[in-house]
Protein backbone atom coordinates (compact mmCIF):
# COMPACT_ATOMS: atom_id res chain seq x y z
CA UNK A 1 0.00 0.00 0.00
CA UNK A 2 1.29 3.24 -1.01
CA UNK A 3 1.12 6.02 1.66
CA UNK A 4 0.44 9.58 0.82
CA UNK A 5 2.87 11.95 2.07
CA UNK A 6 2.05 15.07 3.88
CA UNK A 7 1.49 18.36 1.56
CA UNK A 8 4.23 20.80 2.58
CA UNK A 9 2.80 23.66 5.31
CA UNK A 10 1.58 27.15 4.22
CA UNK A 11 4.41 27.93 6.24
CA UNK A 12 6.85 26.28 4.63
CA UNK A 13 5.93 27.71 1.30
CA UNK A 14 6.09 31.41 2.79
CA UNK A 15 9.31 30.81 4.00
CA UNK A 16 10.64 29.38 0.55
CA UNK A 17 9.18 32.64 -0.38
CA UNK A 18 11.45 34.45 1.52
CA UNK A 19 14.25 32.60 0.42
CA UNK A 20 13.62 33.16 -3.45
CA UNK A 21 13.60 36.95 -2.25
CA UNK A 22 17.01 37.22 -0.86
CA UNK A 23 18.19 40.14 -3.16
CA UNK A 24 15.83 42.55 -1.19
CA UNK A 25 19.25 41.77 1.36
CA UNK A 26 21.87 42.20 -1.43
CA UNK A 27 22.38 38.30 -1.51
CA UNK A 28 21.96 35.99 -4.76
CA UNK A 29 19.09 33.46 -4.46
CA UNK A 30 20.44 31.47 -6.77
CA UNK A 31 23.78 30.24 -4.84
CA UNK A 32 21.33 28.53 -1.61
CA UNK A 33 19.98 25.56 -4.17
CA UNK A 34 16.23 26.78 -2.80
CA UNK A 35 14.08 24.04 -3.87
CA UNK A 36 11.14 24.84 -6.03
CA UNK A 37 7.85 24.36 -5.20
CA UNK A 38 6.74 21.90 -7.57
CA UNK A 39 9.04 19.21 -6.21
CA UNK A 40 7.21 19.49 -2.63
CA UNK A 41 4.39 17.72 -4.60
CA UNK A 42 6.54 14.97 -6.04
CA UNK A 43 9.06 13.86 -2.78
CA UNK A 44 7.75 16.26 0.13
CA UNK A 45 10.14 15.29 2.51
CA UNK A 46 13.42 15.40 -0.04
CA UNK A 47 11.73 18.80 -0.65
CA UNK A 48 11.72 19.88 3.10
CA UNK A 49 15.40 18.62 3.58
CA UNK A 50 16.65 20.64 1.05
CA UNK A 51 14.63 23.82 1.89
CA UNK A 52 16.29 23.39 5.69
CA UNK A 53 19.78 22.83 4.11
CA UNK A 54 18.84 26.10 1.75
CA UNK A 55 17.45 28.26 5.54
CA UNK A 56 20.91 27.39 7.07
CA UNK A 57 22.94 28.47 4.77
CA UNK A 58 20.76 31.72 4.18
CA UNK A 59 20.82 31.96 7.83
CA UNK A 60 24.79 32.35 8.37
CA UNK A 61 25.41 34.26 5.34
CA UNK A 62 22.63 36.76 6.78
CA UNK A 63 24.06 36.87 10.54
CA UNK A 64 28.00 36.40 9.39
CA UNK A 65 28.55 37.97 6.24
CA UNK A 66 29.03 36.28 2.85
CA UNK A 67 32.37 37.53 2.55
CA UNK A 68 34.84 36.94 4.42
CA UNK A 69 38.73 37.23 3.39
CA UNK A 70 39.64 39.29 0.77
CA UNK A 71 43.29 40.40 -0.29
CA UNK A 72 44.83 43.31 1.46
CA UNK A 73 41.06 44.22 3.20
CA UNK A 74 42.52 43.95 6.85
CA UNK A 75 39.71 46.69 7.52
CA UNK A 76 36.95 43.29 7.09
CA UNK A 77 36.65 42.57 11.26
CA UNK A 78 34.60 40.66 12.20
CA UNK A 79 33.32 38.77 15.59
CA UNK A 80 31.07 36.22 14.27
CA UNK A 81 31.83 34.33 18.00
CA UNK A 82 29.60 37.33 19.73
CA UNK A 83 26.97 35.67 17.30
CA UNK A 84 26.57 32.01 17.60
CA UNK A 85 24.08 30.11 15.09
CA UNK A 86 22.85 27.77 16.96
CA UNK A 87 19.75 29.48 18.95
CA UNK A 88 18.87 30.67 15.49
CA UNK A 89 18.93 27.44 13.90
CA UNK A 90 17.09 26.07 16.62
CA UNK A 91 14.36 28.36 16.60
CA UNK A 92 14.46 27.86 12.80
CA UNK A 93 13.66 24.30 13.46
CA UNK A 94 10.85 24.96 16.02
CA UNK A 95 8.97 27.99 14.66
CA UNK A 96 5.80 27.66 13.68
CA UNK A 97 6.88 30.75 10.80
CA UNK A 98 10.67 29.94 9.97
CA UNK A 99 10.07 33.26 7.24
CA UNK A 100 9.91 35.62 10.07
CA UNK A 101 13.38 34.67 11.40
CA UNK A 102 14.73 34.89 8.27
CA UNK A 103 13.78 38.33 8.03
CA UNK A 104 15.04 38.87 11.82
CA UNK A 105 18.25 37.98 10.51
CA UNK A 106 17.71 39.90 7.62
CA UNK A 107 17.62 43.32 10.04
CA UNK A 108 19.67 42.15 12.69
CA UNK A 109 23.03 44.54 11.56
CA UNK A 110 23.43 47.95 12.20
CA UNK A 111 21.69 50.32 9.98
CA UNK A 112 20.17 47.59 7.70
CA UNK A 113 16.67 49.09 7.78
CA UNK A 114 18.04 51.94 6.26
CA UNK A 115 20.33 50.01 3.38
CA UNK A 116 17.23 47.32 2.41
CA UNK A 117 15.13 50.51 2.03
CA UNK A 118 17.72 52.39 -0.51
CA UNK A 119 19.00 49.40 -2.20
CA UNK A 120 15.22 48.39 -3.03
CA UNK A 121 15.00 51.81 -4.56
CA UNK A 122 17.79 51.40 -6.43
CA UNK A 123 16.66 48.30 -7.87
CA UNK A 124 13.56 49.93 -9.18
CA UNK A 125 15.69 52.53 -10.68
CA UNK A 126 17.67 49.57 -12.53
CA UNK A 127 14.31 47.86 -13.20
CA UNK A 128 12.99 51.10 -14.61
CA UNK A 129 15.58 51.64 -16.91
CA UNK A 130 18.26 53.86 -15.30
CA UNK A 131 19.01 57.06 -15.25
CA UNK A 132 19.00 59.38 -18.72
CA UNK A 133 21.95 60.24 -19.44
CA UNK A 134 23.58 63.76 -18.99
CA UNK A 135 26.39 64.91 -21.68
CA UNK A 136 29.30 66.22 -20.30
CA UNK A 137 30.68 69.92 -21.12
CA UNK A 138 32.93 69.75 -23.99
CA UNK A 139 36.59 71.24 -22.73
CA UNK A 140 37.02 71.81 -19.40
CA UNK A 141 34.39 74.55 -19.00
CA UNK A 142 31.50 73.66 -16.29
CA UNK A 143 27.64 74.49 -17.23
CA UNK A 144 26.99 77.80 -15.18
CA UNK A 145 24.19 78.93 -13.61
CA UNK A 146 22.10 81.09 -16.24
CA UNK A 147 23.57 79.55 -19.19
CA UNK A 148 21.17 78.43 -22.10
CA UNK A 149 22.59 75.07 -23.74
CA UNK A 150 19.63 73.58 -25.62
CA UNK A 151 21.44 70.36 -25.36
CA UNK A 152 22.89 69.43 -22.03
CA UNK A 153 20.10 71.77 -19.90
CA UNK A 154 16.75 69.78 -21.07
CA UNK A 155 18.94 66.51 -20.05
CA UNK A 156 19.61 67.20 -16.56
CA UNK A 157 16.48 68.58 -15.63
CA UNK A 158 15.45 65.41 -16.80
CA UNK A 159 17.68 63.33 -14.62
CA UNK A 160 17.73 65.77 -11.63
CA UNK A 161 13.55 65.37 -11.68
CA UNK A 162 14.18 61.45 -11.27
CA UNK A 163 15.76 61.99 -7.83
CA UNK A 164 14.24 65.26 -6.88
CA UNK A 165 11.05 65.27 -5.41
CA UNK A 166 10.72 69.66 -5.76
CA UNK A 167 12.08 69.84 -8.96
CA UNK A 168 9.70 67.10 -10.18
CA UNK A 169 7.06 68.22 -8.73
CA UNK A 170 7.22 71.75 -11.08
CA UNK A 171 10.10 70.50 -13.74
CA UNK A 172 9.93 73.76 -15.46
CA UNK A 173 11.35 73.45 -19.44
CA UNK A 174 13.44 75.36 -21.63
CA UNK A 175 17.15 75.60 -22.39
CA UNK A 176 17.88 78.08 -19.81
CA UNK A 177 19.63 77.00 -16.40
CA UNK A 178 17.60 78.63 -14.32
CA UNK A 179 17.02 79.04 -10.53
CA UNK A 180 14.86 75.87 -9.79
CA UNK A 181 17.46 73.61 -11.88
CA UNK A 182 20.21 75.61 -9.97
CA UNK A 183 18.64 74.72 -6.73
CA UNK A 184 17.96 71.18 -7.32
CA UNK A 185 21.68 71.20 -8.35
CA UNK A 186 22.97 72.16 -5.43
CA UNK A 187 20.82 69.48 -3.66
CA UNK A 188 22.33 67.01 -5.76
CA UNK A 189 25.54 68.24 -5.09
CA UNK A 190 25.24 68.17 -1.78
CA UNK A 191 24.07 64.62 -1.14
CA UNK A 192 26.94 63.79 -3.26
CA UNK A 193 29.71 65.77 -1.21
CA UNK A 194 30.59 67.74 -4.03
CA UNK A 195 30.81 71.61 -3.48
CA UNK A 196 27.02 72.67 -3.72
CA UNK A 197 28.02 75.89 -6.32
CA UNK A 198 25.50 74.56 -8.90
CA UNK A 199 28.30 74.78 -11.57
CA UNK A 200 28.20 71.18 -13.24
CA UNK A 201 31.58 70.40 -13.81
CA UNK A 202 33.54 66.98 -13.99
CA UNK A 203 32.93 65.54 -11.10
CA UNK A 204 29.22 66.80 -10.80
CA UNK A 205 28.81 65.41 -14.73
CA UNK A 206 30.54 62.00 -13.21
CA UNK A 207 28.27 61.64 -10.47
CA UNK A 208 25.07 62.53 -12.55
CA UNK A 209 26.00 59.78 -14.92
CA UNK A 210 26.84 56.97 -12.32
CA UNK A 211 25.20 53.87 -13.86
CA UNK A 212 22.38 52.93 -11.45
CA UNK A 213 23.71 49.34 -11.58
CA UNK A 214 26.55 50.98 -9.04
CA UNK A 215 24.59 51.82 -6.37
CA UNK A 216 22.99 48.49 -6.35
CA UNK A 217 26.36 47.18 -5.53
CA UNK A 218 27.49 49.35 -3.41
CA UNK A 219 24.83 48.95 -0.93
CA UNK A 220 24.99 44.55 -1.74
CA UNK A 221 28.26 45.53 -0.44
CA UNK A 222 27.04 47.71 2.41
CA UNK A 223 24.90 45.55 3.90
CA UNK A 224 27.12 42.42 3.38
CA UNK A 225 29.89 44.46 5.29
CA UNK A 226 27.35 45.27 8.07
CA UNK A 227 26.48 41.75 9.49
CA UNK A 228 28.60 40.40 12.36
CA UNK A 229 31.31 43.59 11.85
CA UNK A 230 33.37 43.50 14.66
CA UNK A 231 32.70 46.39 17.04
CA UNK A 232 35.48 49.70 17.12
CA UNK A 233 37.53 49.20 20.51
CA UNK A 234 36.27 50.72 23.90
CA UNK A 235 39.51 52.49 23.75
CA UNK A 236 40.62 55.64 22.66
CA UNK A 237 40.74 55.01 18.60
CA UNK A 238 41.08 56.56 14.99
CA UNK A 239 39.09 55.62 12.06
CA UNK A 240 39.38 57.24 8.70
CA UNK A 241 37.05 56.42 5.98
CA UNK A 242 38.72 56.75 2.52
CA UNK A 243 35.90 56.99 0.32
CA UNK A 244 34.40 59.78 2.40
CA UNK A 245 37.86 61.03 2.89
CA UNK A 246 37.05 60.87 6.52
CA UNK A 247 38.42 61.35 9.99
CA UNK A 248 36.85 60.42 13.47
CA UNK A 249 38.74 59.89 16.50
CA UNK A 250 36.63 58.12 19.11
CA UNK A 251 36.72 57.08 22.85
CA UNK A 252 34.03 54.85 23.80
CA UNK A 253 30.33 56.40 22.40
CA UNK A 254 32.15 59.93 22.33
CA UNK A 255 33.51 61.32 19.12
CA UNK A 256 36.34 63.45 20.64
CA UNK A 257 37.58 65.03 16.92
CA UNK A 258 36.65 64.68 13.40
CA UNK A 259 38.29 66.56 10.03
CA UNK A 260 38.53 66.08 6.15
CA UNK A 261 41.30 64.49 4.85
CA UNK A 262 43.26 63.72 2.16
CA UNK A 263 43.88 60.07 1.04
CA UNK A 264 45.71 58.19 -1.84
CA UNK A 265 44.67 58.83 -5.55
CA UNK A 266 43.29 56.03 -7.19
CA UNK A 267 46.74 55.46 -9.03
CA UNK A 268 48.57 55.06 -5.41
CA UNK A 269 45.51 54.33 -3.37
CA UNK A 270 45.74 54.42 0.28
CA UNK A 271 46.40 50.79 2.05
CA UNK A 272 43.60 49.63 4.19
CA UNK A 273 45.45 49.07 7.45
CA UNK A 274 44.93 48.42 11.52
CA UNK A 275 47.87 49.72 12.79
CA UNK A 276 49.04 52.04 15.90
CA UNK A 277 49.65 55.65 16.27
CA UNK A 278 52.48 55.56 18.63
CA UNK A 279 54.72 58.46 17.82
CA UNK A 280 55.08 62.07 16.77
CA UNK A 281 57.83 63.91 14.89
CA UNK A 282 57.95 67.46 14.98
CA UNK A 283 59.22 69.72 11.52
CA UNK A 284 59.69 66.67 9.61
CA UNK A 285 62.05 66.13 6.82
CA UNK A 286 60.40 64.40 3.84
CA UNK A 287 62.50 61.68 2.23
CA UNK A 288 60.79 61.44 -1.13
CA UNK A 289 59.83 57.62 -2.33
CA UNK A 290 61.57 56.79 -4.98
CA UNK A 291 58.28 56.84 -7.38
CA UNK A 292 57.20 60.39 -6.07
CA UNK A 293 60.45 61.86 -6.87
CA UNK A 294 60.56 60.39 -10.67
CA UNK A 295 57.06 60.41 -11.24
CA UNK A 296 56.44 63.82 -9.63
CA UNK A 297 59.28 65.77 -8.64
CA UNK A 298 61.21 64.92 -11.83
CA UNK A 299 58.99 67.24 -13.85
CA UNK A 300 59.20 69.82 -11.43
CA UNK A 301 62.95 69.75 -11.60
CA UNK A 302 62.90 69.41 -15.57
CA UNK A 303 61.24 72.62 -15.34
CA UNK A 304 63.16 74.76 -12.92
CA UNK A 305 65.47 72.79 -10.51
CA UNK A 306 66.60 76.56 -8.78
CA UNK A 307 62.71 76.52 -7.75
CA UNK A 308 62.70 73.13 -6.09
CA UNK A 309 65.88 74.07 -4.19
CA UNK A 310 64.35 77.00 -2.73
CA UNK A 311 61.80 74.73 -1.56
CA UNK A 312 63.98 72.97 0.43
CA UNK A 313 64.41 69.93 -2.08
CA UNK A 314 68.03 68.53 -1.87
CA UNK A 315 69.46 65.61 -3.93
CA UNK A 316 71.84 63.01 -3.41
CA UNK A 317 73.35 60.88 -5.35
CA UNK A 318 76.19 58.32 -4.05
CA UNK A 319 80.12 57.71 -5.03
CA UNK A 320 82.07 55.33 -3.85
CA UNK A 321 79.28 54.19 -1.07
CA UNK A 322 79.04 57.33 0.14
CA UNK A 323 76.21 59.62 -0.09
CA UNK A 324 77.24 63.13 -1.80
CA UNK A 325 74.64 66.24 -2.35
CA UNK A 326 74.43 67.49 -5.63
CA UNK A 327 73.50 71.23 -6.97
CA UNK A 328 70.62 70.30 -8.57
CA UNK A 329 71.36 73.37 -11.22
CA UNK A 330 73.91 71.08 -12.58
CA UNK A 331 72.29 68.25 -13.21
CA UNK A 332 70.92 67.67 -17.10
CA UNK A 333 67.77 66.58 -15.66
CA UNK A 334 66.25 66.38 -19.35
CA UNK A 335 68.68 63.18 -19.61
CA UNK A 336 67.31 61.27 -16.79
CA UNK A 337 65.88 58.21 -16.76
CA UNK A 338 62.51 57.88 -15.04
CA UNK A 339 62.74 54.43 -15.19
CA UNK A 340 66.72 54.17 -13.28
CA UNK A 341 66.10 57.64 -11.14
CA UNK A 342 69.76 57.44 -9.80
CA UNK A 343 68.67 60.14 -7.15
CA UNK A 344 67.95 60.60 -3.53
CA UNK A 345 65.63 63.19 -2.45
CA UNK A 346 65.16 65.05 0.46
CA UNK A 347 62.94 67.77 1.34
CA UNK A 348 64.07 70.42 4.57
CA UNK A 349 61.74 70.97 7.86
CA UNK A 350 59.91 73.83 6.91
CA UNK A 351 56.57 75.79 6.41
CA UNK A 352 56.51 74.65 2.69
CA UNK A 353 57.62 71.06 3.52
CA UNK A 354 55.30 68.82 1.94
CA UNK A 355 54.79 66.47 5.14
CA UNK A 356 53.80 70.44 7.00
CA UNK A 357 55.22 70.89 10.62
CA UNK A 358 53.67 67.41 12.38
CA UNK A 359 54.20 63.65 11.10
CA UNK A 360 52.03 61.22 12.99
CA UNK A 361 53.68 57.30 12.66
CA UNK A 362 52.04 54.43 12.91
CA UNK A 363 54.47 51.56 11.88
CA UNK A 364 53.70 49.55 9.56
CA UNK A 365 55.25 48.19 6.25
CA UNK A 366 53.35 50.01 3.72
CA UNK A 367 55.10 52.83 4.92
CA UNK A 368 52.44 55.38 5.16
CA UNK A 369 51.43 57.88 8.32
CA UNK A 370 49.20 60.77 8.62
CA UNK A 371 50.83 63.91 8.77
CA UNK A 372 50.22 68.01 8.08
CA UNK A 373 50.44 69.93 4.69
CA UNK A 374 51.16 73.39 3.89
CA UNK A 375 48.36 73.50 1.09
CA UNK A 376 45.52 74.02 3.63
CA UNK A 377 43.29 74.80 0.84
CA UNK A 378 43.21 71.70 -0.59
CA UNK A 379 40.28 70.66 2.27
CA UNK A 380 37.82 72.82 0.71
CA UNK A 381 37.59 70.65 -2.22
CA UNK A 382 34.85 68.16 -2.17
CA UNK A 383 37.18 65.60 -4.11
CA UNK A 384 40.57 64.76 -2.04
CA UNK A 385 42.03 61.68 -3.41
CA UNK A 386 45.32 63.34 -4.59
CA UNK A 387 47.74 62.18 -2.06
CA UNK A 388 50.65 59.68 -2.84
CA UNK A 389 49.67 57.35 -0.35
CA UNK A 390 49.46 59.20 2.86
CA UNK A 391 46.83 60.81 4.79
CA UNK A 392 46.62 64.56 5.13
CA UNK A 393 45.21 66.10 8.01
CA UNK A 394 43.33 69.70 8.20
CA UNK A 395 43.36 69.86 11.65
CA UNK A 396 47.03 68.24 13.40
CA UNK A 397 47.38 70.05 15.88
CA UNK A 398 44.05 69.46 17.15
CA UNK A 399 45.28 66.07 16.78
CA UNK A 400 48.31 66.68 18.62
CA UNK A 401 46.57 67.78 21.23
CA UNK A 402 44.76 64.62 21.59
CA UNK A 403 47.60 62.58 21.66
CA UNK A 404 49.78 64.74 23.83
CA UNK A 405 47.60 63.89 27.01
CA UNK A 406 49.33 61.69 29.30
CA UNK A 407 52.87 62.94 27.52
CA UNK A 408 54.79 63.66 30.71
CA UNK A 409 56.01 67.06 30.58
CA UNK A 410 54.41 67.66 27.03
CA UNK A 411 51.22 70.61 26.21
CA UNK A 412 50.99 72.63 23.57
CA UNK A 413 53.04 75.69 24.29
CA UNK A 414 56.11 72.94 24.75
CA UNK A 415 55.39 72.01 21.10
CA UNK A 416 54.99 75.15 20.02
CA UNK A 417 58.36 75.91 20.93
CA UNK A 418 59.37 72.53 19.67
CA UNK A 419 57.87 73.31 16.45
CA UNK A 420 59.28 77.18 16.51
CA UNK A 421 63.08 75.65 16.54
CA UNK A 422 62.81 74.08 13.19
CA UNK A 423 64.47 71.26 14.44
CA UNK A 424 63.37 67.82 13.55
CA UNK A 425 62.31 66.17 17.07
CA UNK A 426 60.58 62.86 17.83
CA UNK A 427 58.37 62.24 20.75
CA UNK A 428 56.92 58.52 21.62
CA UNK A 429 53.66 58.30 22.92
CA UNK A 430 53.00 56.60 26.36
CA UNK A 431 49.46 55.70 24.87
CA UNK A 432 49.20 54.46 21.59
CA UNK A 433 46.10 54.68 19.77
CA UNK A 434 44.63 52.40 17.52
CA UNK A 435 44.18 53.48 13.48
CA UNK A 436 41.90 51.50 10.79
CA UNK A 437 42.00 53.07 7.60
CA UNK A 438 38.89 51.59 6.14
CA UNK A 439 36.98 51.64 2.91
CA UNK A 440 33.38 51.80 3.25
CA UNK A 441 30.94 54.02 0.49
CA UNK A 442 27.67 53.48 2.03
CA UNK A 443 26.87 56.43 4.91
CA UNK A 444 23.48 55.96 6.68
CA UNK A 445 23.03 59.75 8.63
CA UNK A 446 19.63 60.91 9.90
CA UNK A 447 18.13 57.71 8.20
CA UNK A 448 19.07 58.34 5.08
CA UNK A 449 22.12 56.37 3.37
CA UNK A 450 24.86 58.68 1.52
CA UNK A 451 27.14 56.91 -1.26
CA UNK A 452 30.41 57.82 -2.22
CA UNK A 453 32.35 56.91 -5.44
CA UNK A 454 33.84 53.65 -5.30
CA UNK A 455 37.34 54.96 -6.25
CA UNK A 456 39.52 52.33 -5.47
CA UNK A 457 37.07 49.54 -7.25
CA UNK A 458 37.04 48.14 -4.15
CA UNK A 459 33.50 47.61 -3.86
CA UNK A 460 33.65 46.02 -7.26
CA UNK A 461 36.06 42.82 -6.03
CA UNK A 462 34.29 43.02 -2.82
CA UNK A 463 30.71 42.55 -5.32
CA UNK A 464 32.31 39.36 -7.59
CA UNK A 465 33.29 37.63 -4.37
CA UNK A 466 29.88 38.62 -3.01
CA UNK A 467 28.56 36.76 -6.19
CA UNK A 468 31.12 34.07 -6.51
CA UNK A 469 29.46 30.66 -7.40
CA UNK A 470 29.88 28.57 -5.18
CA UNK A 471 26.69 27.28 -3.36
CA UNK A 472 26.72 27.34 0.44
CA UNK A 473 24.33 24.50 0.97
CA UNK A 474 27.58 22.28 0.76
CA UNK A 475 28.60 23.88 3.77
CA UNK A 476 25.58 24.04 5.78
CA UNK A 477 25.44 22.40 9.20
CA UNK A 478 24.62 18.76 9.20
CA UNK A 479 20.66 18.72 10.91
CA UNK A 480 18.84 15.38 12.33
CA UNK A 481 15.32 16.93 12.72
CA UNK A 482 13.51 18.69 10.33
CA UNK A 483 11.22 22.50 9.90
CA UNK A 484 7.98 22.19 11.30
Amino acid sequence: MVVAQAAPSPALLRLADRLRRLEEDGLDPRAYAIPADAEAERDPAAWQASLLRASIAVLTDLLHGRVHDLPNRPDLRRDTAALPLSPWLTQLQASPDPATLIDRAALLAPEAAALKRALAAARARVAAGGFPPVPPTPGTDALEPGATDPLRVPALRARLAMTDPLLAANPGAGDTYDEPLVAAARRFQAGEGLEADGRIGRLSFAALNRPAEAAVRQLRVALDMRRAAAPPPAERHIEVNIPFQWFTLSEGNRTLLEMAVIVGKPARATPMLLVRLNAVQFNPQWGVPERNAREDLLPRFRRDPRAMMEKGFRVYSYVDGQRVEVDPTTINWAAINPQRFPYVIRQDAGDINALGRIKFIMPNTEDIYMHDTPDRHLFRRPDRAFSSGCIRLEKPMELLDVVLQGAPGWDRARADRVLASRVTTGLALPRSIPVRLHYATARVEGGQVRLRPDIYGLDEAYARALDAGRSRVANASPVNAGLR
